[in-house]
């Protein structure tokens, strides 16, 4: 690549306009740059150097607009740490003066009155505002997802959820969020253990333990996902990623060997049983809670 473009590239952040790239280059070379994948076509009129992640495509938005755009939801979630949804598109503010238009890959809106903090360098959405918008966005299992989400993160705090979503009155599917917020809880360690105990709490089942720690008979703790302490009975959600080695394998087993010695009962729960499965799910629950009582 020419050398006074890779220097403008490295002062720009990785980013230059079509002009300035036609500067260094003729228009068949810039296709051809393309091409051979030296440079990613960010949005129209905007190239960048290197694997468009979302740090890039945003100093492409920041070239684009002469300013540093703010983000907000999923994009802002990100930032804050307890983005559950992992969704490529980008959220930001429409800068102020000026009229950023949405386009595939980029969602465009207007959050006035809505608090901002920086997050390297960047201004987005305070995290308890944030919470609350993304998981008024979402359905209930993951709008509880977020929120568990954002306190595990230690951005934010329940109180300050709660001062969120009073300044959110009135807006779309606030009541839905307020009546999530007393469930939610930082011990909750993924987005599908959340959506399995909405589940028991909507099937009406005893609240369990979360991240219940058991000590067998030779000193050794282990910790499942959600415990009866009382009728010893737990169940551990099981992501398909869990048992990719050998020996996540060989510890599953150990672990279930030496909790069914000391008389716990563990049900194994995937995601089809939460999600296309929940009355027999909470059936299973239930009659091993009613075998221990």
């Amino acid at each position: 690549m020419n050398p006074d473009l890779l220097e403008l590239l490295v002062h720009q952040g990785g980013v230059v306009t079509c002009g300035q790239a036609l500067n260094h280059l003729s228009r068949r070379g810039l296709r051809d740059a393309v091409k051979d994948q030296q440079l990613q076509q960010l949005w129209h009129g905007i190239y960048g150097s290197g694997e468009p992640s979302v740090e890039l495509r945003l100093r492409g938005l920041d070239l684009l607009t002469g300013t540093r755009v703010a983000t907000c939801l999923d994009t802002a979630a990100a930032a804050h740490g307890f983005d559950v949804q992992g969704r490529p598109q980008l959220h930001v503010l429409n800068p102020e003066g000026r009229q950023l238009r949405p386009v595939d890959g980029l969602v465009v809106h207007r959050r006035e009155g809505a608090p901002l903090v920086e997050v390297d360098g960047r201004l987005t959405t305070a995290p308890a505002w944030t919470a609350i918008e993304t998981a008024r966005s979402l359905w209930r299992p993951r709008a509880l997802a977020t929120l568990d989400a954002a306190l595990r993160s230690g951005t934010c705090t329940d109180r300050e959820l709660w001062w969120a979503a009073e300044q959110q009155a009135g807006r779309r599917e606030i009541v839905k969020v307020r009546g999530l917020l007393p469930l939610a809880d930082s011990r909750a360690e993924s987005a599908m253990e959340s959506e399995t105990r909405l589940v028991m709490v909507d099937g009406g089942l005893p609240a369990p333990e979360l991240q219940y720690e058991i000590v067998d008979r030779q000193g050794r703790t282990w910790r499942v996902d959600f415990a009866w302490p009382q009728h010893r009975v737990a169940v551990e959600y099981d992501g398909l990623e869990w048992h990719s080695g050998v020996e996540a394998l060989r510890y599953d087993r150990r672990r279930r060997a030496a909790l069914q010695d000391m008389g716990w009962v563990v049900l194994a729960v995937i995601v089809d049983d939460v999600r296309d499965r929940p009355y027999e799910l909470l059936r299973r629950i239930r009659s091993q809670l009613a075998r221990a009582a």
